[in-house]
Protein backbone atom coordinates (compact mmCIF):
# COMPACT_ATOMS: atom_id res chain seq x y z
CA UNK A 1 0.00 0.00 0.00
CA UNK A 2 0.70 3.41 -0.11
CA UNK A 3 1.16 5.66 3.07
CA UNK A 4 -1.18 8.14 3.66
CA UNK A 5 0.98 10.39 5.72
CA UNK A 6 4.28 12.17 5.13
CA UNK A 7 7.01 11.51 7.55
CA UNK A 8 8.04 15.11 7.86
CA UNK A 9 4.01 15.58 9.40
CA UNK A 10 4.70 12.67 12.12
CA UNK A 11 6.75 13.59 15.77
CA UNK A 12 5.33 11.00 17.35
CA UNK A 13 5.14 7.19 16.20
CA UNK A 14 2.36 4.70 18.73
CA UNK A 15 3.06 1.12 18.33
CA UNK A 16 0.91 -1.77 19.82
CA UNK A 17 3.07 -5.15 20.39
CA UNK A 18 0.71 -8.04 19.91
CA UNK A 19 -0.35 -8.84 16.53
CA UNK A 20 1.49 -5.43 15.72
CA UNK A 21 4.90 -5.93 15.98
CA UNK A 22 4.72 -9.05 17.67
CA UNK A 23 2.80 -12.34 15.55
CA UNK A 24 -0.25 -12.89 17.43
CA UNK A 25 -0.52 -16.43 16.98
CA UNK A 26 1.40 -16.39 20.10
CA UNK A 27 -1.46 -14.80 22.40
CA UNK A 28 -4.16 -16.22 20.36
CA UNK A 29 -2.50 -20.04 21.00
CA UNK A 30 -2.49 -19.17 24.50
CA UNK A 31 -5.97 -18.03 25.25
CA UNK A 32 -8.07 -20.33 22.85
CA UNK A 33 -5.44 -23.65 23.27
CA UNK A 34 -2.94 -23.69 25.74
CA UNK A 35 -5.01 -22.15 29.13
CA UNK A 36 -8.17 -24.01 28.11
CA UNK A 37 -6.31 -27.23 28.12
CA UNK A 38 -4.68 -26.32 31.29
CA UNK A 39 -7.50 -25.17 33.31
CA UNK A 40 -9.62 -28.00 31.76
CA UNK A 41 -6.96 -30.28 33.44
CA UNK A 42 -8.09 -28.85 36.68
CA UNK A 43 -11.60 -28.80 36.56
CA UNK A 44 -11.69 -32.22 35.35
CA UNK A 45 -13.66 -31.04 31.86
CA UNK A 46 -12.95 -31.61 28.50
CA UNK A 47 -10.53 -28.56 27.01
CA UNK A 48 -13.74 -27.59 24.62
CA UNK A 49 -15.93 -27.38 27.22
CA UNK A 50 -13.20 -24.97 29.00
CA UNK A 51 -12.65 -22.86 26.02
CA UNK A 52 -16.51 -22.40 25.79
CA UNK A 53 -16.69 -21.44 29.30
CA UNK A 54 -13.61 -19.45 28.88
CA UNK A 55 -15.28 -17.57 25.86
CA UNK A 56 -18.26 -16.93 27.79
CA UNK A 57 -16.05 -14.67 30.60
CA UNK A 58 -13.53 -13.70 27.92
CA UNK A 59 -16.63 -11.81 26.25
CA UNK A 60 -18.42 -10.31 29.18
CA UNK A 61 -14.46 -8.73 30.17
CA UNK A 62 -13.55 -7.96 26.46
CA UNK A 63 -12.39 -3.80 25.83
CA UNK A 64 -12.21 -3.45 29.37
CA UNK A 65 -8.40 -3.78 31.65
CA UNK A 66 -9.53 -7.29 33.33
CA UNK A 67 -9.52 -9.37 30.26
CA UNK A 68 -5.82 -8.10 29.58
CA UNK A 69 -5.22 -8.97 33.29
CA UNK A 70 -2.96 -12.10 34.40
CA UNK A 71 -3.80 -11.13 38.17
CA UNK A 72 -7.06 -11.31 37.40
CA UNK A 73 -7.26 -14.30 35.48
CA UNK A 74 -5.01 -15.93 37.99
CA UNK A 75 -7.39 -14.74 40.78
CA UNK A 76 -10.90 -16.56 38.63
CA UNK A 77 -8.58 -19.57 37.40
CA UNK A 78 -6.69 -20.38 40.29
CA UNK A 79 -3.22 -21.08 38.90
CA UNK A 80 -0.82 -18.74 38.26
CA UNK A 81 -1.13 -17.66 34.43
CA UNK A 82 1.96 -15.99 33.62
CA UNK A 83 4.06 -18.68 34.50
CA UNK A 84 1.75 -20.81 31.90
CA UNK A 85 3.40 -18.57 28.88
CA UNK A 86 6.87 -20.26 29.81
CA UNK A 87 5.06 -23.40 27.94
CA UNK A 88 4.59 -21.04 25.00
CA UNK A 89 7.18 -18.63 25.02
CA UNK A 90 9.14 -20.20 21.52
CA UNK A 91 5.88 -18.88 19.81
CA UNK A 92 6.85 -15.51 20.94
CA UNK A 93 8.26 -13.78 17.14
CA UNK A 94 8.72 -10.50 15.33
CA UNK A 95 6.28 -10.11 12.33
CA UNK A 96 7.81 -9.37 9.34
CA UNK A 97 9.91 -6.36 9.39
CA UNK A 98 9.05 -5.22 12.23
CA UNK A 99 12.75 -5.01 13.24
CA UNK A 100 13.72 -3.36 10.50
CA UNK A 101 11.15 -0.94 10.49
CA UNK A 102 12.00 0.16 14.10
CA UNK A 103 15.51 0.49 12.93
CA UNK A 104 14.40 2.65 10.19
CA UNK A 105 12.18 4.77 12.85
CA UNK A 106 15.92 5.04 15.13
CA UNK A 107 17.60 6.75 12.07
CA UNK A 108 14.67 10.00 12.70
CA UNK A 109 13.74 11.91 15.04
CA UNK A 110 11.01 10.45 16.36
CA UNK A 111 9.53 9.48 19.81
CA UNK A 112 8.83 6.20 19.89
CA UNK A 113 6.25 4.64 22.26
CA UNK A 114 5.12 1.08 22.70
CA UNK A 115 1.47 1.51 23.66
CA UNK A 116 0.53 -2.18 24.78
CA UNK A 117 -2.99 -3.74 26.59
CA UNK A 118 -0.83 -6.13 27.45
CA UNK A 119 0.33 -6.77 31.01
CA UNK A 120 3.66 -5.18 32.51
CA UNK A 121 5.22 -8.61 33.24
CA UNK A 122 4.14 -9.87 30.25
CA UNK A 123 5.95 -7.13 28.14
CA UNK A 124 8.77 -7.43 30.25
CA UNK A 125 9.36 -11.12 28.88
CA UNK A 126 8.38 -10.61 25.63
CA UNK A 127 10.98 -7.51 25.67
CA UNK A 128 13.33 -9.51 26.96
CA UNK A 129 12.92 -12.49 24.33
CA UNK A 130 12.39 -10.12 21.30
CA UNK A 131 15.31 -7.58 22.41
CA UNK A 132 13.32 -4.78 20.93
CA UNK A 133 12.90 -2.47 24.55
CA UNK A 134 15.90 -0.21 23.46
CA UNK A 135 14.47 1.46 20.51
CA UNK A 136 11.37 3.01 22.41
CA UNK A 137 11.45 6.15 24.16
CA UNK A 138 8.50 5.47 26.07
CA UNK A 139 6.62 1.74 26.71
CA UNK A 140 3.47 1.70 28.51
CA UNK A 141 1.18 -0.61 29.43
CA UNK A 142 -2.76 0.08 30.10
CA UNK A 143 -2.06 -1.29 33.36
CA UNK A 144 -0.07 1.56 33.94
CA UNK A 145 -2.80 4.41 32.87
CA UNK A 146 -5.52 2.58 34.19
CA UNK A 147 -7.78 1.84 31.43
CA UNK A 148 -7.86 -0.23 28.06
CA UNK A 149 -6.77 1.40 25.16
CA UNK A 150 -10.03 0.93 24.02
CA UNK A 151 -11.06 3.63 26.32
CA UNK A 152 -10.94 6.89 25.79
CA UNK A 153 -9.09 7.55 29.27
CA UNK A 154 -6.65 5.86 28.40
CA UNK A 155 -5.63 8.22 25.35
CA UNK A 156 -6.16 11.50 27.54
CA UNK A 157 -3.95 9.86 30.28
CA UNK A 158 -1.59 8.85 27.79
CA UNK A 159 -1.24 12.65 26.47
CA UNK A 160 -0.95 13.58 30.23
CA UNK A 161 1.96 11.17 30.65
CA UNK A 162 4.33 11.66 27.49
CA UNK A 163 2.96 15.19 25.46
CA UNK A 164 2.42 14.33 22.11
CA UNK A 165 0.38 16.52 19.65
CA UNK A 166 -2.03 14.54 18.39
CA UNK A 167 -2.17 15.96 14.46
CA UNK A 168 1.17 14.81 13.66
CA UNK A 169 1.15 11.28 16.02
CA UNK A 170 0.94 7.91 14.02
CA UNK A 171 -0.71 4.57 15.59
CA UNK A 172 -0.18 1.45 13.92
CA UNK A 173 -2.44 -1.04 15.94
CA UNK A 174 -4.23 -4.48 14.83
CA UNK A 175 -7.28 -3.63 17.27
CA UNK A 176 -9.81 -1.92 15.22
CA UNK A 177 -11.59 -0.79 18.29
CA UNK A 178 -8.41 0.39 19.58
CA UNK A 179 -7.60 2.22 16.48
CA UNK A 180 -11.39 3.63 16.60
CA UNK A 181 -11.24 5.44 20.06
CA UNK A 182 -7.75 6.71 19.18
CA UNK A 183 -9.49 7.92 16.11
CA UNK A 184 -12.04 9.42 18.28
CA UNK A 185 -9.77 11.32 20.53
CA UNK A 186 -7.93 12.81 17.63
CA UNK A 187 -4.71 10.91 16.46
CA UNK A 188 -4.42 11.94 12.54
CA UNK A 189 -3.23 8.70 11.65
CA UNK A 190 -3.90 5.80 12.20
CA UNK A 191 -3.03 2.66 10.20
CA UNK A 192 -4.17 -1.27 11.46
CA UNK A 193 -2.43 -4.24 10.28
CA UNK A 194 -3.92 -6.56 7.75
CA UNK A 195 -2.60 -9.86 9.64
CA UNK A 196 -1.86 -9.87 12.77
CA UNK A 197 -1.51 -13.79 13.38
CA UNK A 198 0.02 -15.51 10.85
CA UNK A 199 -1.71 -18.73 11.15
CA UNK A 200 -5.24 -16.76 11.00
CA UNK A 201 -6.11 -15.24 7.02
CA UNK A 202 -6.75 -11.11 6.95
CA UNK A 203 -8.87 -9.58 8.72
CA UNK A 204 -11.10 -7.15 7.28
CA UNK A 205 -10.09 -4.02 8.26
CA UNK A 206 -12.94 -1.44 6.81
CA UNK A 207 -12.70 1.76 7.90
CA UNK A 208 -8.52 1.87 7.93
CA UNK A 209 -5.81 1.94 5.64
CA UNK A 210 -3.75 -1.69 6.40
CA UNK A 211 -0.38 -2.89 5.67
CA UNK A 212 0.40 -6.38 5.25
CA UNK A 213 4.35 -5.94 5.95
CA UNK A 214 6.27 -3.03 7.78
CA UNK A 215 8.35 -2.64 4.21
CA UNK A 216 4.93 -1.02 3.16
CA UNK A 217 6.34 2.07 5.04
CA UNK A 218 10.20 2.37 4.04
CA UNK A 219 10.33 0.88 0.92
Amino acid sequence: MTATFEWNNIDTVLLDMDGTLLDLYFDNYFWQVLLPKHWGELQGITATQALQQLMDWYEKEKGKLPWYCLDYWTDRLGFDVFALNSHAEHLIKMRPYAESFLQHLAAKDLNVVLVTNAYQKLVGLKMEITGIDSYFDHIISSHDIGYAKEEQEFWHKLNDRISFCKERALLIDDNLTVLRSAKQYGIEHCLAIAKPDSQIDAQDTMEFYAIHSFADLFT
